[in-house]
Order: structure tokens, then sequence, then C-alpha cells
């Protein structure tokens, strides 16, 4: 019996599409299509910008001691809600580690999970990040929504909410640098 090129190739599509579902290569390249579909966050109107009320929120650090977000009233913040295990979250937090590699001493930069810490470290060792990252308190009210990461947040230093995104968003780019500036300014 003999094979037909048009099987083989169909075989091949098959075999390429389940690949992308089922190994290791699908995962990346799930997260490399997340990139190329993320794009600058949008900033909000000033009429329609929200604010936080109230500073008194319980984070813990890296080394899983308490402190509160009381420490950044009156700077500018950036806040993203992520998982290690979120496709979507994985492919933000290069970019996010961009922005923080050249506005760490600038702005205050919360990059907030609920996960435990041995999967994040991990996750973190892996991919050579160095931004903070804080960890939730499950069950303890938060001025902003977190519940469906990748979110984030760009607070001025008066505490209204200048860029609110749900989704991917691409942090590392001239527009978003332009506005940190403006805001560091003021």
């Amino acid at each position: 019996m003999k094979i037909r090129k048009k099987t083989v190739l169909n075989i091949a599509l098959m075999a390429l599409i389940l690949s992308f579902f089922v190994t290791p290569l699908g995962d990346y390249s799930k997260v490399l299509l997340n990139k190329w579909f993320s794009f600058s966050p949008e900033v909000t109107k000033e009429i329609n910008r929200g604010q936080i009320k109230d500073y008194d929120w319980k984070l813990k650090d890296a080394n899983w001691n308490f402190f509160s977000f009381k420490k950044s009233k009156g700077r500018v913040v950036f806040i993203n809600f992520w998982r290690s295990w979120n496709i979507p979250s994985e492919a933000e937090v290069e970019s996010i580690q961009k922005l923080y590699d050249d506005y760490k001493d600038k702005i205050d930069f919360y990059i907030i999970t609920n996960e435990e810490r041995e999967p994040v470290e991990k996750f973190m060792a892996d991919h050579g990040f160095t931004f903070p990252v804080t960890y939730s308190i499950v069950g303890d009210p938060m001025p902003v929504d977190g519940s469906k990461p990748p979110r984030s947040y760009l607070l001025d230093k008066e505490g209204r909410i200048v860029i609110s995104k749900e989704g991917v968003a691409d942090w590392d780019n001239d527009k978003v640098k332009a506005i940190l500036d403006d805001l560091i300014s003021k």
C-alpha cells in the first residue's frame, strides 16, 4: 500500500496540533503567542480614574514577613497579580522584569501572587527573574481586584488608578515609560 503525500502532510499537521496541546513545546508556543499579541495598556481618562481609598492592605514579602501597603502612600505604584502556572502571566512577567530593572528605585512594585513560596521561587529561579514577589493573604480585603490574573494597575501618587489592565500587556515600551516618567515628576 502506497501512502500519498497528502496523507503524510495531514498526519504531520495533526501531530503538530496535538503537540501544541500536550507537550512543553505547546506551552512555549502558547507563551510566545501571548507575547506577540500583548500590547501597551491603555491609560484611563482622568475623569474615569478610580481612587484607592484605603491603603490598609496586609501583604507578605518574599521572606514571608508581613508588611503594609501603607508604605506606598504618596508614591507611584505598579501592581500586578499573577500566577506562576498561568500561561498569560508567564508571557507578561518578562516585560514586567524589564520595567522593574528600569524603575525599581523610582516606583513601588507589587508583583502579587496567592501561591505557596516553593513553586514561585522555582519559577523565579528557572527564569532568572529578580523583581520582588509579594504574597497576598487569602481572604483579606484588597483595594483593587486581583481575582483574575494577569491583572495590573498603575497608581499615581494620590492613589488614582491611571492604568487598569486585565489580561496580558507589554509593560516594557516607550509609551508606558513616558507615563511613568510623567507620574514620577509630578
